[in-house]
């Protein structure tokens, strides 16, 4: 008796064709298939988990996108990542749902729904982003320094072409020596092109400069440079004052080409995590009426204008301000 089982097709196994390609490109992608094994063993993704977190990998891109950014809309997020829209929408859903997203309405006609994280949804962001740094941390120490250097340099370059011209990604780093040098010349330079200033406000910046690298005290004090694929973009201070109670923001700058990516927002919030970790209940800066950008992002993070009066004390008529926020 035939079985059943006989008449059935049997499977076809399909082996691969020989490949038409030119030498060239066959190896160059024989090369990137390579390093796309290589690189998903070492940082142990494979499936569609995150190792750091109960995230999934869309969830985890989610989080770090709305916390990096600034009003951000579903929209941004289906064009920015790839995303389908109904499938990007039940991440949202979800991630609304355990606590950590809103969405709220905002535009000219109430449409655009704009993303927000929650207090916890921040904490999970953090989390997120110290877990993969510490783990890669760990796998570039393997690396001797000028291999190390090497091997970024070129997923920089990778990064830059594969996102279709996309900026470096800026990192936050404490200064070294030559930094603060730079912090004079670009304020003096950048505030002279772009309101006016004369060399008098290079020289107090000059002035507080010499005064922080003199007195700096890690337990007290913070800097931060902002760095994009090898060049300075930004900086920030928080500095003491003499009320021990009260750190003082100091020197918050960005340079035009970094402008637009959140990276002000970013080095305010992170002299503000610094101000309280480190023990202060108030955090106080001055600033210029002129300076209409920073004062919205000063703003956005919760400082008050606490007094006003006018000067000239850098060629225009401008009016100085103190801004103070309860930490």
């Amino acid at each position: 008796m035939t079985s059943a089982t006989s008449h059935m097709p049997k499977a076809t196994i399909m082996r691969p064709a020989q490949s038409a390609l030119p030498p060239d490109l066959d190896a160059a992608v024989e090369t990137v298939r390579a390093f796309n094994r290589v690189w998903t063993r070492r940082i142990g993704v494979i499936g569609d988990s995150d190792l750091y977190s109960p995230f999934s990998l869309a969830e985890a891109r989610i989080l770090y996108e709305v916390a990096n950014g600034h009003d951000v809309a579903a929209t941004d997020l289906a064009a920015g990542l790839g995303l389908d829209a109904g499938y990007l929408s039940r991440l949202l859903t979800r991630l609304e749902k355990a606590g950590l997203l809103t969405r709220t309405a905002g535009g000219p006609d109430g449409r655009r729904r704009t993303l927000e994280l929650t207090p916890a949804g921040r904490q999970a962001a953090d989390d997120l982003r110290a877990r993969t740094r510490t783990e890669l941390a760990v796998l570039l120490e393997t690396f001797p320094d000028t291999e190390r250097a090497g091997l970024v340099a070129a997923m920089a370059a990778a990064t830059r072409r594969l996102g279709g011209g996309l900026p470096a990604p800026i990192v936050l780093r404490p200064h070294r020596i030559g930094d603060l040098g730079w912090v004079v010349h670009r304020h003096g330079r950048l505030y002279a092109e772009e309101h006016g200033w004369d060399i008098r406000f290079e020289a107090l910046v000059a002035e507080i400069l010499a005064g922080i690298i003199r007195n700096f005290d890690p337990a007290r004090d913070g800097s931060w440079i902002a760095e994009s694929d090898g060049a300075i973009v930004g900086s920030v201070f928080v500095v003491r004052t003499d009320d021990p109670d009260t750190a003082k923001l100091r020197l918050l700058l960005v340079e035009p080409a970094a402008r637009g990516r959140g990276l002000g927002r970013l080095l305010v919030d992170t002299a503000l995590a610094c101000a309280r970790e480190r023990g202060y209940r108030r955090m106080v800066l001055w600033t210029n009426d002129p300076l209409v950008t920073a004062r919205r992002i000063y703003e956005r993070a919760g400082f008050s204008l606490v007094s006003e009066q006018s000067h000239s004390d850098f060629g225009p008529e401008m009016t100085g301000q103190m801004w103070e926020k309860v930490l």
